[in-house]
């Protein structure tokens, strides 16, 4: 049947009458997709850059039908599927995709083909059917996306389920970036913290000593210049523990990532997977070891099941490193309040040193301030720290891809 045909020019004859293409071109066209056995659909669209959209008007013009196009994320309904022969749709290259009430639309290559309503009938139970015409390559795409699994697990729309968790893993790890720069900012912090308890320092201890006492006034300033970088210091890390990017506590880094990782229940069906018990004691470690279990070898066939399997690894591989951002955050955390023990056990030391050394005075106002700074920067890291430290013998060894 010419209508039929792959190489069928007629229905494009409009894009000529319109300008968008020359009849020689149309031509050559029509005897390269009978040459090579592809539609001719495709050369126009791949090969003369006529946009798929001119190419889908003018099919719905020359039938006198509306279009469909392909989407995976199309919810077909599974009683339309059940029982749908695949080589039948793809030798006659028809499809049903909605129902609406007693209607079932049917996207078709050709709907003016007979055999497209006879078989139609055949497998589905409606009252009225409606023809749309569709690009042949689409409805091939239909074809292999949702009848290569059970009605109800359709792969087209499983791919749009997991492409959702990955942007949720995504921007969970966004998050996550933005944690750990307001811990980097906050460590900068306890830097001009340190910068400024350290020109006390040794500015009480040169105005102690009698030193070079004709430059007084320089240890005056030094003194104020302490002063200014340690209240500096002291802000910049108020500001960022009370700011509403506040970064979170261990457990809840570690439940919000466990929250992002349940698309493993709902949508991997990847045969023997969670065959192995978690060794890891902690949850994240817990995390890790589930998620090893999921890594795929992929033997794909056909395309629609590559592309399906391909998914399923990305977001393995994305959970793998939401994880890995978990773990870097709760490390970020650690470095933190080392920073802040180091800082405080330092200047605690150097606070009682100076006051056993040189006895009381009046700077020894300077040595409380060392002291009880130092004091309370050690009970801050260690609020920052003590959370995180079971997690550094449980980090998950993934398989390494060969």
């Amino acid at each position: 049947m010419k209508a039929n045909n792959i190489a069928t020019a007629d229905p494009f004859r409009i894009l000529c009458a319109r300008g968008l293409l020359a009849e020689e071109e149309l031509h050559r066209a029509e005897e390269a997709a009978a040459a090579r056995g592809i539609d001719l659909e495709s050369i126009l669209i791949n090969e003369h850059n006529i946009p798929k959209r001119v190419v889908l008007k003018a099919l719905s013009e020359y039938y006198h039908c509306p279009s469909v196009e392909y989407d995976e994320r199309l919810p077909v309904p599974p009683d339309l599927l059940a029982g749908l022969d695949g080589k039948r749709l793809s030798r006659s290259l028809w499809f049903p995709v909605i129902r609406d009430g007693d209607t079932v639309i049917i996207a078709a290559g050709n709907p003016h083909a007979p055999e497209v309503l006879s078989e139609a009938r055949e497998f589905i139970r409606a009252e009225r059917f409606e023809l749309r015409v569709a690009l042949r390559e689409d409805i091939k795409w239909f074809i292999q996306d949702f009848l290569h699994a059970k009605p109800g697990q359709l792969i087209g729309t499983i791919r749009t389920g997991l492409a959702f968790w990955r942007n949720t893993m995504a921007h969970w790890r966004t998050r996550l970036a933005c944690y750990r720069t307001d811990m980097a900012k906050a460590r900068t912090s306890l830097a001009f913290l340190r910068w400024g308890l350290g020109f006390i320092a040794i500015s009480n201890y040169l105005m102690r000593n009698h030193r070079f006492s004709s430059i007084f006034y320089f240890y005056w300033a030094m003194i104020g210049a302490g002063l200014s970088l340690a209240v500096w210091g002291v802000y910049g890390y108020l500001k960022i523990r009370k700011s509403r990017m506040t970064p979170p506590g261990h457990y809840t880094l570690v439940e919000v990532t466990s929250a992002t990782l349940t698309f493993l229940e709902d949508y991997h069906f990847i045969e023997g997977a969670g065959r192995h018990s978690p060794s890891g004691r902690t949850m994240l470690a817990r995390l890790g070891d589930f998620l090893a279990d999921y890594c795929t070898i992929l033997y794909p066939s056909p395309a629609s099941k590559e592309r399906t399997h391909l998914v399923y690894e990305r977001n393995v591989l994305a959970g793998q490193r939401t994880v890995a951002a978990c773990y870097r955050t709760i490390y970020a955390r650690a470095r933190t309040g080392l920073s802040c023990i180091r800082s405080g056990v330092s200047f605690s030391t150097l606070g009682l040193g100076l006051m056993k050394y040189f006895g009381f005075s009046f700077l020894t106002v300077f040595d409380s301030i060392l002291v009880i700074a130092g004091a309370l920067m050690i009970v801050d890291g260690i609020l920052w720290y003590l959370p995180t430290r079971k997690e550094q013998s449980e980090i998950p060894r993934y398989p390494v891809p060969r």
